[in-house]
């Protein structure tokens, strides 16, 4: 009976202590949002950061913007 009552008080304790704390602040987001652009031969949506850019397209790897450059147009 003892430790029914302690168990009791205890948790009536932690219970008080956590409803009298203020409430945690959202954690922000580490990295901003980036704008996503798909690849032109596998469509593969990537950062815009991370993209190779050329003039005929956006690619996700140098393999897949050396096929669109051998491809007959």
């Amino acid at each position: 009976m003892k430790l029914l009552i302690v168990l009791l008080a205890v948790l009536l304790g932690v219970w008080l202590w956590r409803s009298r704390r203020p409430p945690a602040k959202p954690s922000k987001p580490t990295q901003a949002l980036q704008e996503m652009v798909p690849c032109k031969v596998c469509g593969l949506l990537l950062p815009q950061t991370e993209a190779l850019t050329t003039a005929h397209g956006v690619y996700c790897s140098p393999a897949h913007r050396a096929q669109a450059e051998q491809a007959p147009r």
